[in-house]
């Protein structure tokens, strides 16, 4: 088990977490620290199966509770330790392992850590969106693995034609065509709504065409257009000579234009969008929000 505890963290690797309670009676009974033999094969100390109640939710095998903190509250084993432990130990009846998936963080130092707490998403079909159900997932999953999970979910069949949605608000959706690409790479986000939509039998779409992007392509097209007036501060912007940047924001037509209502709100004015985000640009996004009230 010592060889197991020197184990570096590899990307998409995965960890399993156990209880520190459970993890330090288990110490004490086979005597794994060299000051702390004196109870080593005591019955009095024996931990018994694995148990991770104390990190769980009351009546969710999966759901840990808030604020947990590594070594406080729960050991991070690698397989191999977990596979032993269970072997020689068993799992507590009921539970389940609480597997995590080694990612990669930072955007210019990168390192590897175990992510703990997963992405929830609410996924739902695009007839019926009211039938939300939850599911979690890590941020290094991919878009064709949550493509797989609500297909069978829905119980879509798999020579079904699909294409799936991230929908931001009650009018604004975003075709995510990217398979490959991992949620982090996607930038969703805890609560992200994920809509799936089945072609019809006539060959169309329920939501109309939509042009796929190239790798990288923006995603300007896909979001609902901004008003003519939000439109003039973005040219005003544009026009400025920016030294050493190649980049320009595109103008926009009105908002109403976009072509997609739901039922029963045909009265209401939307407001107004700004620019997909693109993992840390909401507060740009913000600023160029707020040019508009500028006189």
């Amino acid at each position: 088990m010592t060889k197991t505890f020197l184990e570096v963290m590899e990307r998409n690797a995965t960890w399993y977490l156990v209880d520190s309670r459970w993890f330090k009676q288990w110490k004490k009974y086979v005597g794994f620290d060299s000051w702390d033999k004196y109870q080593m094969g005591d019955q009095n100390v024996y931990p018994g199966p694995i148990d991770n109640s104390g990190l769980l939710k009351d009546g969710d095998s999966q759901s840990l509770k808030e604020h947990l903190i590594d070594e406080l509250d729960y050991i991070l084993l690698p397989t191999e330790g977990w596979n032993k432990l269970v072997s020689w130990y068993t799992l507590m009846e009921g539970q389940e392992p609480i597997a995590r998936k080694v990612v990669e963080q930072g955007m210019f130092v990168k390192h590897c850590k175990v992510e703990v707490y997963l992405t929830e998403l609410k996924l739902c079909e695009n007839g019926n969106m009211n039938n939300v159900v939850t599911r979690r997932f890590s941020k290094a999953d991919t878009i064709d693995t949550i493509e797989k999970e609500i297909r069978k979910i829905f119980n879509i069949p798999s020579e079904k034609e699909t294409r799936l949605w991230n929908k931001y608000m009650s009018n604004t959706f975003e075709p995510l065509n990217k398979p490959d690409s991992t949620i982090q790479d996607a930038g969703l986000y805890q609560g992200q709504i994920l809509v799936i939509e089945q072609k019809n039998e006539d060959g169309t779409w329920p939501r109309g065409p939509s042009t796929p992007k190239s790798p990288g392509a923006s995603n300007f097209s896909t979001l609902p257009k901004i008003s003519p007036s939000l439109s003039n501060n973005y040219n005003n912007i544009n026009n400025r000579n920016v030294k050493n940047s190649n980049y320009c924001l595109p103008s926009y037509t009105a908002y109403k234009n976009y072509d997609y209502s739901e039922p029963g709100r045909h009265n209401e004015q939307p407001g107004l969008c700004g620019l997909s985000n693109l993992g840390n640009t909401c507060f740009m996004n913000s600023a160029i929000q707020k040019t508009r009230k500028w006189n």
